[in-house]
C-alpha cells in the first residue's frame, strides 16, 4: 500500500505580539542556529486548530477532553432517563467509565464531601468522542435501569458487557481523537496514536523581547486626584515565522476505522478530517494576548508537499537566520532561502519530481516560491489535497466502482 503523508509549510508575518508566554509573562523563545528565536509552542497552535474545528466540522464529528467525564455521562443518561436524580446518575455514570477504561473518578479533594453540587471527576483530562459518551450513557441506563446502581455492576460483570463497555470508548473516534490521539494511563490498549505531528513555531530571524509600559486611569478620579490607577508592563515581539505540520494519512485513515473492518472506515470521513485539520491549520491563531495587540494575521506562504515515505521539514533553510532585507523586512529573504534550499534538498535525496506539492502565496514577496508547487488559493488548495487523498486510499474502489459503470453501459 502507498503511504500518503501530507508535510504542511507555512510563512507567517506576526507584529508586536504575545502568542504564546512562558511562566514570567515572556513570549516564549528557542536557540536555534546559535540566536534566539521567537517560539510558539506545537501545544499552543494544536489547541488553536481544535478550536477551529467547531466552525469547519459538525459537533458530531468532534470530541470533549475534560476530567469531567462522570458529569457529561450522566446527563446523557438524565436525557435517557428523565426520572433518575442527578446523584444517582452519576453514580451510574462512575460505574460504567470505570468498566470501560478501567478509570476510577472521585470527588477532587479541594472540595467538600458534603457539598452535593460536587461531582466525581478523573484524576486526569480524558478524551472522547461525542459518540463515545453517548455510547457509554446507553450502556448506563441499559444495564442499571431505574436507577439501580447494584443491577448494572452485575450487568458489568458479564464479560460480553464488559466488552461492550470497553468498545464502547474505543470505536467511533472523534476526528480531532483521530489527529491528535489520545493517553489512557489506566487501560492503555485504549491509547490512539497521533496522526499529526506539530512542530513548534520558529522565527527565522533572531528575535529580541521588548516591554510596553503602560498605565491606566481611574474613571472616577477628579482633578484633584491625578496620575494613573495601575501601572504595569507586557512583553510582546514580533516575527516572521515558519510553521510546520505533517499529517500521516494511513495513520489517520487507521484511526476512524471501526474495528479493523475496511468496510467501515469511509475515505470521505479521512477526506474530511484532512481538509478540516490544513484549514484549521493555516487560519487559526494562537489566543494569547490577542485583545491587547490585536495581531490577526494569516500566513503569506503555505506549502502543501504529498510525500510516500516519511515527513520532510524545510526547518534546516533557516538554521542561518535570515538576514534584515535592504529595506527592511525579512519575509522576501525568507522566501529566497527557502527556495533555495528545496529544490536541493529534494534533488539530493531522490525527492525531486517523485511527489505532488502545492502553493498558496500572497504578495510580491513570495515570488521566488512559484517554482515549488501548483499555485493555488485556500479553496483550491482544500480541494485538490482533498481529492488527492480520496484517490491514494481507494485507488481499487475507484477503479471497481469504474469497470461496474462500464459494465452497466455494456448491458
Amino acid at each position: 500500500m502507498t503511504r500518503t503523508i501530507l508535510d504542511i509549510h507555512i510563512l507567517q508575518t506576526v507584529p508586536p505580539s504575545n502568542l504564546n508566554r512562558d511562566d514570567t509573562g515572556s513570549p516564549k523563545s528557542a536557540t536555534y542556529g546559535g540566536v534566539r528565536r521567537s517560539r510558539v509552542s506545537s501545544q499552543a497552535w494544536k489547541r488553536a486548530t481544535r478550536k477551529a474545528f467547531d466552525e469547519l466540522l459538525d459537533t458530531s464529528e468532534l470530541g470533549i477532553r475534560t476530567k469531567k467525564v462522570a458529569e457529561e455521562i450522566a446527563g446523557r443518561v438524565q436525557a435517557l432517563d428523565s426520572s433518575l436524580e442527578r446523584a444517582v446518575a452519576l453514580e451510574l455514570a462512575a460505574v460504567v467509565i470505570e468498566a470501560a477504561t478501567g478509570l476510577k473518578v472521585a470527588v477532587p479533594k479541594r472540595k467538600s464531601k458534603e457539598d452535593e453540587e460536587a461531582a466525581a471527576e478523573s484524576p486526569y483530562l480524558m478524551f472522547l468522542s461525542e459518540r463515545q459518551f453517548s455510547a457509554l450513557a446507553a450502556l448506563a441506563a441499559e444495564g442499571g435501569k431505574g436507577g439501580d446502581v447494584k443491577a448494572l455492576k452485575e450487568f458489568l460483570k458479564d464479560r460480553a458487557n464488559k466488552q461492550r463497555a470497553k468498545q464502547a470508548a474505543d470505536t467511533e473516534h472523534s476526528i480531532d481523537i483521530a489527529l491528535f490521539g489520545r493517553m489512557v494511563a489506566d487501560s492503555a490498549d485504549l491509547n490512539v496514536d497521533a496522526s499529526v505531528q506539530v512542530a513548534h513555531a520558529l522565527s527565522v530571524h533572531a528575535v529580541e523581547v521588548e516591554s510596553d509600559y503602560y498605565t491606566a486611569v481611574d474613571d472616577k478620579n477628579t482633578a484633584a486626584e491625578p496620575g494613573a490607577g495601575m501601572i504595569g508592563t507586557v512583553d510582546f515581539n514580533s516575527a516572521t515565522l515558519y510553521r510546520y505540520a505533517a499529517v500521516d494519512v494511513n495513520r489517520l485513515h487507521e484511526n476512524l476505522g471501526i474495528g479493523g473492518n475496511d468496510k467501515k472506515r469511509p475515505v470521505d470521513a479521512t477526506r474530511r478530517a484532512v481538509t478540516a485539520f490544513l484549514e484549521g491549520f493555516i487560519a487559526s491563531l494562537p489566543t494569547g494576548k490577542i485583545n491587547t495587540f490585536g495581531n490577526q494575521t494569516l500566513p503569506a506562504a503555505v506549502i502543501v508537499k504529498v510525500r510516500s515515505r516519511r515527513p520532510v521539514s524545510y526547518v534546516g533553510a533557516f538554521e542561518q537566520p535570515v538576514r534584515m532585507g535592504e529595506d527592511g523586512g525579512y519575509l522576501q529573504s525568507a522566501c529566497e532561502q527557502l527556495a533555495t534550499f528545496v529544490p536541493d534538498l529534494e534533488d539530493r535525496y531522490g525527492l525531486a519530481g517523485n511527489d505532488q506539492g502545492w502553493v498558496l502565496r500572497v504578495g510580491s514577496e513570495t515570488d521566488s516560491l512559484s517554482g515549488l508547487g501548483d499555485e493555488v488559493n485556500l479553496s483550491r488548495l482544500l480541494t485538490a489535497v482533498g481529492d488527492t487523498v480520496v484517490a491514494r486510499l481507494a485507488p481499487k474502489k475507484a477503479a471497481a466502482g469504474d469497470e461496474g459503470n462500464a459494465a452497466e453501459t455494456r448491458a
